[in-house]
């Protein structure tokens, strides 16, 4: 304990650490593990009851930990920048190195489509347990329910003002998280904390978040997920074409994951043009006169069929009637029936079935946040504040952000393993 005064006769207990990390999701808990193992005085504080409360959410509860891609997939994943900016992070503690460290604490994984690795129990609490068994190896002094009101320097230390009393590091990590998913507890407190201490902060958008269409049939599909479709975003001269994969109608819009993937593109443009058109290929393995000589083989074949049965046998059942409510071709009418005009707007429609996106949900509702402290701030040797020396961060606090698939927890275990080492050795 240290004694600090204040005026002449007042004077207030005061827990002391060499360092003081502020967060206990997956960058704040390796950031402690790291620095723990080092042999320092380390605490980490936390404002929920547990531990890794993101951490129980990703993956649909199952936790996507990390990618089994190459590093440079990573550093593209979250654009030329930012990746850039976390090579360093990267290579010092690799997507092989967290899966070395889990498997090394008993925790058997599994890799998956596009190369996203699970705990092989699908449960994210088993993830937690591990982070929570280190930390009490490395004795860390890990306190729940604290929130952080106030950090300021004083000399070469830091005081931190908590409602759970003051506490004084040598070193400071902030891993807080972004301001998406509030229930979480990321609440954005880091960036306003950051921001007190003088660094700049990055205007904050959504990542990974469903879109708003005008439209409104949307909610007559809603629940329905389209698989091996492609998406094509268009605003102005600028356009965004998907990868093939699954898309999902929701009341108000659409997500799944190809629009998650490119929502924080999407958001960026949309800042820029107000709104943009979405063109969804529902059979993006053939060509537009390929799809009217297929109609026409139906014609020859099939003559004698509804439209809307030939329809429910190529898409779900459930868009169908839509496809035709939308090209104005009654229900009933038989395929035999369908003349030149008919053909080119439903090959048309297969080919480009048109929304227009006119926003995002908000960035309370994303799964992870844009923006936040500037890169150029910090050292991405170190993760150390440019700005306030002793002062370092990681995680999603820090700009930037990656599509789903494993990429956003590698940054922060990878950020938060940097900073804990570089602040134990400083």
């Amino acid at each position: 304990m240290g004694l600090r005064f204040y005026g002449r006769a007042n004077y207030i207990k005061m827990d002391s650490y060499d360092i003081a990390v502020i967060g206990a999701g997956a960058a704040g808990s390796m950031a402690a593990i790291r620095a723990g193992q080092s042999g320092k005085k380390v605490t980490l504080l936390e404002r929920n009851e547990i531990l890794g409360r993101k951490i129980l959410m990703t993956g649909r509860g199952r936790c996507n930990i990390t990618n089994s891609g190459k590093l440079d997939t990573f550093i593209e994943k979250f654009g030329k920048r930012p990746g850039q900016f976390l090579r360093n992070a990267f290579y010092k503690f690799s997507n092989e190195d967290v899966m070395d460290f889990f498997r090394s604490k008993g925790l058997e994984l599994k890799s998956e489509r596009q190369g996203r690795v699970f705990p092989l129990s699908d449960n994210a609490r088993s993830v937690t347990q591990v982070l929570e068994k280190c930390l009490e190896e490395n004795k860390v002094d890990v306190r729940y329910k604290i929130r952080i009101r106030e950090i300021r320097k004083d000399g070469e230390n830091f005081i931190l003002d908590t409602d759970g009393g003051p506490v004084t590091a040598k070193k400071i990590i902030l891993a807080t998280g972004g301001a998406s998913y509030k229930d979480t507890g990321s609440t954005g407190d880091g960036f306003q904390i950051a921001q007190a201490l003088g660094h700049a902060i990055l205007p904050l958008k959504p990542g990974l978040v469903p879109l708003k269409t005008k439209e409104t049939w949307v909610k007559e599909v809603q629940g329905l997920t389209l698989k091996n479709i492609r998406l094509i975003f268009v605003a102005g001269k600028k356009k965004i074409i998907s990868d093939v994969g699954e898309l999902l109608f929701t009341h108000f819009g659409v997500s799944g994951p190809l629009v998650l993937d490119l929502s924080a593109d999407i958001v960026r443009l949309l800042s820029e043009e107000g709104q943009m058109n979405l063109l969804i290929d529902l059979k993006p393995g053939i060509d537009k006169s390929e799809m009217d000589d297929k109609l026409l083989r139906e014609i020859k074949e099939h003559g004698g069929r509804e439209i809307k049965t030939m329809l429910a046998q190529a898409l779900p059942l459930k868009l169908a009637p839509l496809i035709l409510k939308l090209v104005e071709i009654d229900l009933h009418k038989k395929v035999h029936q369908m003349n030149k005009d008919d053909r080119r707007k439903l090959a048309k429609i297969l080919k480009e079935l048109p929304l227009t996106i006119a926003g995002s949900l908000p960035l309370e509702e994303a799964m992870v946040t844009c923006g936040g402290v500037a890169i150029k701030e910090i050292d991405p040797r170190t993760m150390e504040s440019r700005v306030i020396p002793g002062l370092y961060f990681a995680g999603e606090v820090i700009e930037g952000g990656a599509p789903s698939g494993g990429y956003n927890l590698q940054q922060a275990f990878s950020t938060g393993y940097l900073a804990g080492e570089s602040a134990a050795n400083a």
